[in-house]
């Protein structure tokens, strides 16, 4: 609790081809979400760099369900929460759950930050501070979502309650 969370990457207002396109819009033909294969290169490189040497907590890739999905895992994994802030300039839901690619979440200890910021700015990479991690509780824009062990509980049972078991 108390890490600050960072998004390595580009924010994009992208909702193409993501799970919340298809599951909550029922759209599923639309075009692949933004990638570019330098951007990539480059955040790969500024992760594995930040990771040899030691100034992140822990980090895991945007990918299928967006940036919420990866929160959320991570919250899981963690037994922890978090609060985020979203960007004004980027659509509230393609900020949450837009899947375009070159982005990582990490975390970072209060102690590691000056050393994070140091090295993060010698790669030619965006980066955006979105919030912290909590001790369980998950709020989006001061606005209270529950906790990370119910949405577990939804996940872990998801299958069964599909099939009916």
């Amino acid at each position: 609790s108390g890490d600050r969370i960072y998004v390595i990457g580009e924010m994009k207002n992208d909702i193409s081809s993501s799970e919340y396109l298809t599951g909550f819009h029922e759209i599923n033909n639309s075009p692949a979400p933004y990638f570019n294969l330098e951007t990539e290169v480059k955040v790969q490189n500024a992760i594995k760099n930040l990771i040899n040497e030691q100034v992140i907590a822990s980090a895991h890739d945007v990918s299928e369900g967006g940036l919420f999905i990866t929160l959320l895992e991570s919250a899981i994994a963690g037994k922890k929460g978090f609060e985020i802030e979203t960007d004004s300039d980027i659509r509230k839901d393609a900020f949450l759950f837009g899947e375009s690619q070159s982005r990582v979440v990490v975390s970072v200890r209060a102690d590691k930050e000056d050393a994070f910021l140091d090295l993060i700015t010698k790669h030619d990479v965006e980066f955006t501070s979105i919030g912290v991690v909590t001790s369980g509780s998950i709020y989006v824009d001061k606005t209270r979502w529950g906790v990370a062990s119910t949405f577990q509980d939804i996940y872990d049972t998801a299958l069964e309650k599909l099939l009916k078991v």
